[in-house]
């Protein structure tokens, strides 16, 4: 009889495996005895407890945006300012784990994947549509067009990504990157952090 919690465990470690392996080969091009190698289980509990490569993927997309999520409302409970909000928004994307190598990775192919899996092109949707509503109730009171604000910074957060997902460069400079989105909105809002 498994220990309680123990699924669970497991269940994160595969995902978190997932991640990893994504991450060091860039691409999908992984299998899921190879994720559950690097998670320390059966390539059989993978299959149990996921059923494909595909939903394993999605599991752990949902996690990197649970932790997105998090941050994100970490940030605006702290922000005292529309401005502040925005920066805190930004902060979440490129902040903590959310803009590791593997992590980058792992968004590059979830790009891909969604334009052909219907339960990725709905989270990416998801994210997409709350990410633009937050950064526009953000911006409206500093500008007299938030929603292409919005869907400016939400092009910007995803276009950094890629670069980064593409670049040779080293690890991505989360600095770099928060400093490139808040230029564009001094510019934008004419409120300077």
């Amino acid at each position: 009889m498994p220990r309680v919690g123990m699924m669970a465990l497991r269940k994160d470690a595969l995902v978190n495996a997932t991640i990893g392996e994504i991450g060091r080969r860039g691409s999908l091009d992984v299998t899921v005895g190879q994720i559950a190698r690097t998670a320390g289980v059966s390539s059989a509990l993978a299959h149990h407890y996921f059923g494909s490569k595909d939903e394993l993927f999605l599991a752990a997309m949902r996690a990197i945006l649970s932790e997105f999520g998090a941050e994100a409302r970490r940030g605006l409970a702290a922000a005292g300012t529309p401005r502040a909000r925005l920066d805190a928004l930004v902060r979440a994307n490129f902040g903590g784990r959310n803009f590791q190598p593997e992590v980058v990775a792992a968004w590059l192919n979830f790009y891909v994947l969604a334009q052909t899996q219907p339960q990725a092109a709905r989270l990416l949707r998801v994210y997409q549509r709350r990410l633009v509503s937050n950064l526009t109730h953000a911006a409206r009171p500093l500008c007299a067009d938030p929603v292409a604000v919005a869907r400016t910074v939400a092009a910007l957060i995803d276009g950094l990504y890629i670069r980064h997902a593409l670049a040779d460069a080293g690890p991505p400079d989360a600095a770099a990157a928060m400093a490139t989105v808040a230029r564009y909105l001094d510019l934008a809002t004419g409120v300077a952090r």
